[in-house]
């Protein structure tokens, strides 16, 4: 396994294969610091993926490329996995991104997966297992979030994950399914309101949660939405910062400040819940599957809930791959994968 990238996510994801002792791990990254930081017995090289020859030669004879990186190096090292013969997998919300993979994977001999993880990854899962027990379909709801165990400050929020794939999130526009026809929603608009086990929570629309099953529903449900799960003011005081001070527009200014201003936390909790409705035997009927995942160790080492459950729905995906549960070439979508397949495995049982 080449693994790319050894940062919040990435480092996990090596620690997870590496200790199963199944895989024979290799770690890249462009910055010798989080090399430094690479699970004892891994074997690690420093290389800029933008150099494709190097990091051609580094993927030669890999069973699969797995790219932990930013979402935007993505689509030039799935085109070097097709290149070299290995299955690629990605853990990127960003739709254009995927939208190249989907390309790049037209008669590939290998398998490109991309958007594992969380959301996008298994709640396209939980949400298409749902689905099969309806005769017709009314409208999936799928709401995450990784929010921490203890608030405290004006967000509400801590950095939990890519500080460019949340930015990425609160700007792109979203895809949604309305009235059967696939189309977009505006990022932060939609807010809703709800509880869960006495908390109060809101949710609004962000962008990449839906993955490909807007693709998949499409035509078959009235409505498919996903939104992004906070607690209550987190919206507003993201709209006064990317609206009325225009840093939707400066990015790099607003990761710089995020950053700056909000720390890190390793105790958080991760929120799933997903709602379908449709009939069943002649009823109208819901459905829901509500989970909670909290920060955890292994290993010894202290990990976040966001990081375990990104890591091992990427991990989860890659056992599944090779033990043939999966398409074995061309675009695999998350929801190829069955929820009974994905639980049952050594990985996804961190979501069981």
């Amino acid at each position: 396994m080449l693994v790319l990238g050894g940062g919040k996510i990435g480092g996990i994801i090596v620690e997870l294969l590496h200790s199963s002792d199944d895989y024979d791990v290799v770690m890249a990254d462009a910055s010798p610091q989080m090399l430094a930081h690479a699970t004892a017995g891994v074997e690690t090289h420093e290389v800029d993926v933008s150099d494709t020859a190097a990091l051609s030669a580094l993927a030669e004879g890999a069973t699969c490329v797995v790219s932990a990186l930013p979402f935007f190096l993505n689509a030039a090292v799935a085109a070097v996995a097709v290149d070299v013969g290995a299955h690629y997998l990605d853990l990127t919300e960003d739709v254009a991104t995927t939208a190249a993979v989907r390309a790049i994977a037209e008669g590939a001999p290998v398998a490109l997966i991309p958007q594992c993880g969380l959301a996008p990854g298994f709640i396209s899962i939980v949400a298409h297992s749902l689905t099969k027990s309806f005769d017709t379909l009314t409208d999936v709801r799928m709401r995450v979030g990784a929010l921490p165990t203890y608030p405290a400050n004006g967000l509400k929020y801590n950095l939990t994950w890519s500080t460019d794939g949340l930015i990425n999130e609160y700007c792109n526009p979203c895809e949604a399914v309305r009235e059967g026809v696939r189309g977009e929603v505006l990022p932060l608009e939609g807010l809703e309101h709800f509880s869960l086990d006495g908390i109060d929570y809101e949710a609004f629309n962000t962008s990449g949660g839906l993955g490909t099953l807007g693709d998949t529903l499409e035509g078959s449900a009235r409505g498919v939405d996903y939104k992004t799960v906070r607690y209550p003011g987190h919206r507003d005081a993201m709209k006064l910062l990317l609206d009325d001070l225009r840093l939707r527009d400066r990015r790099d200014l607003l990761k710089e400040i995020l950053e700056d201003a909000v720390p890190i936390t390793f105790q958080d909790v991760v929120l799933i819940f997903v709602t379908v409705t449709g009939m069943r035997a002649g009823r109208f009927t819901q459905e829901t599957y509500a989970k909670k995942v909290y920060a955890t160790t292994l290993n010894g080492q202290v990990v976040s809930a966001i990081q375990i459950t990104t890591a091992s729905g990427a991990c989860g995906m890659i056992d599944l791959l090779l033990a043939e549960k999966l398409p074995q070439s061309g675009f695999v979508r998350q929801e190829d994968a069955t929820m009974e397949d994905f639980i049952a495995n050594r990985f996804g049982r961190a979501y069981a």
